[in-house]
C-alpha cells in the first residue's frame, strides 16, 4: 500500500529506543525525512545511524522536550533542518515508577505529567504555529492507561488527559487541515525497556501476567505500534482524526 509519505518532514520525540526508534525507522522506510530527539545522546546517535543506514535523510538532537524551552529548541531545529514540518510524533513518556495515589510524591507527579502530557503540549504548540500554514499530522503516544484504570495514579491521569487533549486538538485544529490522533499501546517489550527489566527481576510474576492478562500470551513489539502510527501519519488515514486507537493485542478491557 502506497502511504504517500515520500518527501514528508517528520519529527519523532523520545526516539532513541523502543517505540520511538521503531516509528522513526518506519517513517524513513516510507520515504519521510526524519528528525529525532531524545535525552540520551549516545543512544540517540545509534538510532540515527540505524535510520540513516536505510538511505533516509535523518537529523538528531539531544534535548529534553518535557520542558517548554527544550520542546521549542527541538521543534525549531527540526523545522530548520528539514525545511518544514508535516508530521509530529509525541513519544516521550513513562511512569517513572510512580504508583498509587497516596504513595506518590509531588516530584513524581510533576515528572510524570511533564513527560507524558506537557511534553506533547509544548511540542505541539510549536509545531502547530508552523503547520497551520500547510496542514499536517500529530500523533500522541498514549496508553491503554489513558482509556481505563491502571495502578499508577499520575500515569493514568496524564494519559487520560492526553486522550481528551487528542479530541480537543483534532476538532480545534481541523480548520488548519491538521489531523490529531493518539495510539494506545499495551505492554510492549524492547531492550532497555521496563518490561525487559521486570522480566529479569520478577520472572514468575511476568509469566503469570502473560498467561492471565494478555490474550495472545505475549508482549507487543515496537514495530507493531510503529506500523499503526505510520498509517495514521499517511494520506491513507486522511479521514481519521480525534481517535485514540488501541494497539494492545486485546490487553485493554475498555469498550
Amino acid at each position: 500500500m502506497e502511504l504517500g509519505l515520500s518527501g514528508k518532514a517528520a519529527l519523532v520525540t523520545g526516539a532513541s529506543r523502543g517505540i520511538g526508534r521503531a516509528v522513526a525507522l518506519e517513517l524513513a522506510r516510507e520515504g519521510a525525512s526524519v528528525f529525532i530527539v531524545a535525552r540520551g545522546a549516545s543512544d540517540l546517535a545509534r538510532a540515527a545511524e540505524e535510520v540513516a543506514a536505510g538511505g533516509a535523510k535523518v537529523h538528531s538532537l539531544p534535548v529534553d522536550v518535557s520542558s517548554e524551552e527544550g520542546a521549542a529548541k527541538g521543534v525549531e531545529a527540526a523545522i530548520e533542518a528539514l525545511g518544514g514540518l508535516d508530521i509530529l510524533v509525541n513519544n516521550v513518556g513513562g511512569s517513572g515508577g510512580a504508583g498509587r495515589f497516596d504513595g506518590v510524591s509531588a516530584e513524581q507527579w510533576r515528572s510524570v505529567l511533564d513527560q507524558n502530557l506537557l511534553s506533547a503540549i509544548w511540542c505541539s504548540r510549536r509545531a502547530v504555529q508552523h503547520m497551520r500554514q500547510r496542514g499536517g499530522c500529530i500523533v500522541h503516544m498514549n496508553s491503554i492507561c489513558g482509556r481505563e484504570y491502571c495502578a499508577s495514579a499520575p500515569y493514568t491521569a496524564a494519559k487520560s488527559a492526553l486522550t481528551a487533549l487528542t479530541k480537543e486538538m483534532a476538532i480545534d485544529l481541523a480548520r488548519y487541515r491538521i489531523r490529531v490522533n493518539s495510539v494506545a499501546p499495551g505492554s510492549i517489550l524492547f531492550p532497555g525497556g521496563s518490561w525487559e527489566r521486570r522480566s529479569r527481576e520478577r520472572p514468575d510474576a511476568v509469566q503469570k501476567m502473560l498467561r492471565e492478562d494478555l490474550p495472545w500470551g505475549r508482549f507487543g513489539a515496537p514495530q507493531e505500534v510503529a506500523a499503526v502510527v505510520t498509517f495514521l501519519c499517511s494520506e491513507r488515514a486522511s479521514w481519521v482524526t480525534g481517535a485514540t486507537i488501541p494497539v494492545d493485542g486485546g490487553q485493554g478491557r475498555a469498550f
